[in-house]
């Protein structure tokens, strides 16, 4: 029986990164070894055991056969008899199928050391075709290294590509695609995780309201970039700086959904976009299962994103209203999610990824002053039901008119 550390804590190790946790495989073991040595079983498909001690997963060598369509149509095979090459073997990426001996040698049978140097992301082998879900993983991984350089390999996309035709990735179910999608936006370049599900095809079928996105035209004095599709790329990068929340993040993605379907005729402006964005946002979340946080973010950043873009032109009442859309007064976690996607998108397009956003002060602060005002003065002047409400309200007003005048002077550039 041999014990070797696998998959990602030998790539990371090799690349000098913090090491996310730590998987092992264990070779020449019957599950009944495990269990005498005191590891918990914890495999529902494959024998997987909990070390004793320090909890990390021990599964023993095994190897995979396609035996029906989708991800989970796999029969596993794990007997002391399979070897560690075999294990890795099966895996999805050669810098995923390395593993370190007890000595601390590495074991690559794959060339996986070699394209950890020339960061590149490629396939085991031709068996990575039988599960679609490696196309998202591999985009997944292509967002998270790609600030090192790291590219996928002509040799995979053309492999993606060829799943996509066959119809493999059809045979995802919502709440892995939610997986991959939730833990890639919030990698270093989620904006990198679009471009290849787009450069393989699988957008156009996972999410066709983003991939339609590419080569709708917007004006070029508010959008030099254009393309529309791109200008949501770019806001996704722009948001990285900004904010490492998934419900922001997710928001960004989602903001500008309503300019698919503007009319023809009407190009390159997008009149209305923001209500029409709302029921196709709500739609991508339903189809994903979406937690009611990113959903809320999405609708309402998609619903409001102009209105932060005007704020200085706005008058006292609509700020407020706009507070009150949001949920603001009791959630201002909202309303920072908000500012964050707003200035995202402000800077989210060719030649304004500098440019100052004063909107997100002004915002700011007229709304710090307007949630100091409360009910309960007016509840002591003997007011009652609407009466409080419409109290507050016109209260609020006047304190974030005090605000706009300090700010009157601040102008976007």
């Amino acid at each position: 029986m041999a014990t070797y550390l696998v998959g990602g804590a030998v790539r990371d190790q090799l690349l000098a990164r913090p090491l996310r946790e730590r998987d092992w495989v264990v070779v020449g073991a019957h599950p009944a070894d495990m269990e005498a040595a005191g590891y918990k079983p914890v495999g529902r498909s494959f024998p997987v055991f909990l070390h004793p001690q320090t909890n990390e997963e021990y599964a023993l060598a095994r190897t995979e056969r396609k035996v029906a369509p989708g991800y989970h149509g796999f029969e596993f095979h794990a007997a002391p008899d399979v070897t560690l090459d075999q294990d890795l073997a099966r895996r999805d990426l050669t810098i995923n199928a390395m593993a370190q001996d007890e000595a601390g040698d590495i074991i690559d049978p794959l060339g996986g050391r070699q394209d950890l140097d020339h960061r590149l992301l490629r396939h085991c082998s031709p068996a990575f075709r039988e599960d679609p879900v490696r196309i998202l993983r591999l985009a997944r991984f292509a967002a998270r290294f790609a600030p090192l350089g790291f590219e996928v390999a002509e040799e995979t996309l053309v492999l993606c590509r060829a799943m996509v035709d066959a119809g493999e990735v059809d045979a995802l179910v919502p709440e892995r695609v939610w997986q991959e999608l939730s833990r890639a936006l919030t990698e270093p370049a989620p904006a990198v995780f679009i471009r290849v599900l787009r450069d393989c095809g699988a957008l156009a079928v996972l999410f066709p309201e983003i991939d339609c996105l590419f080569g709708i035209p917007q004006r070029a004095d508010h959008h030099p970039e254009v393309d529309t599709g791109v200008h949501v790329l770019m806001t996704l990068e722009q948001a990285v700086p900004l904010t490492d929340e998934l419900e922001t993040r997710f928001a960004v993605l989602v903001h500008d959904l309503g300019k698919g379907n503007t009319p023809g005729d009407e190009l390159p402006r997008h009149r209305g976009h923001e209500q029409r964005g709302v029921p196709l946002v709500q739609a991508l979340c339903d189809r994903y299962r979406v937690p009611n946080a990113c959903r809320e973010a999405g609708r309402l950043v998609a619903q409001h994103h102009l209105l932060a873009h005007i704020a200085l032109q706005l008058r006292p009442a609509r700020v407020v209203q706009l507070f009150e859309d949001l949920d603001a007064f009791r959630k201002p976690e909202r309303l920072v999610r908000y500012l964050d996607a707003c200035e995202a998108d402000a800077r989210g397009r060719s030649g304004f990824e500098d440019r100052r956003y004063p909107q997100r002060g002004y915002l700011h602060a007229a709304f710090e002053a307007s949630r100091e005002v409360t009910a309960r003065p007016f509840v002591a002047e003997g007011l009652k039901g609407p009466a409080i409400a419409e109290a507050v309200h016109e209260q609020r007003c006047r304190c974030v008119a005090a605000i706009h005048d300090e700010w009157a002077h601040e102008r976007p550039d």
